[in-house]
């Protein structure tokens, strides 16, 4: 089984529609439009084996405001290895390819830790962001308690991470917002 890696516009529909299946299963059925629909459009990390698509993860642009500034970051979303397969080091083996495209072209790198998934974040070095998480609503700027805590960042290529004095204000988007 190789890493794969590759922007959306490149995995074709047969492709994407079997990573569409797979996740859904991997998220007993948690994983809806929304969802898919913030997977989509960046760089995709992926392993195939004789069943279809074995794991999964991608990295997609969102903006963030911190302390006056727009930080371009990558964000990771859809990761998951499907179920006969867990325990066997091929989240990490995603992980590692979606991290060189963190290095490779954003300010930092963040993420939404599900329970069963921040452990392997904190394994690789993933740091809980313990500022403020707020979104740049149609309202306007509205915060996310709920979501901090559950925040993850890793510095790009050695380049250091926000200061948590000041909170992180994420674009909006539909569905969860992070």
């Amino acid at each position: 089984m190789t890493l794969r890696i590759a922007p959306t516009h490149e995995l074709g529909a047969g492709r994407l529609r079997s990573v569409r299946e797979m996740l859904d299963a991997a998220f007993d059925g948690d994983f809806g439009e929304d969802d898919w629909d913030h997977t989509l459009g960046g760089v995709h990390a992926w392993i195939e084996d004789g069943r279809g698509i074995a794991a999964h993860g991608a990295v997609v642009l969102r903006r963030v405001l911190h302390q006056g500034r727009s930080y371009r970051v990558g964000y990771v979303e859809g990761v998951a290895v499907r179920s006969d397969l867990r325990r066997r080091g091929l989240g990490g083996v995603v992980m590692d390819g979606l991290e060189r495209v963190v290095d490779g072209a954003y300010a930092f790198g963040a993420l939404s830790a599900s329970d069963e998934g921040a452990a392997l974040y904190r394994a690789r070095g993933w740091r809980v962001w313990e500022g403020r998480i707020e979104v740049l609503a149609p309202e306007g700027i509205v915060r996310l308690a709920e979501e901090e805590g559950s925040v993850f960042l890793r510095p790009a290529a050695g380049r250091a991470l926000p200061d948590a004095a000041a909170p992180l204000v994420f674009d909006w988007r539909d569905g969860d917002v992070m």
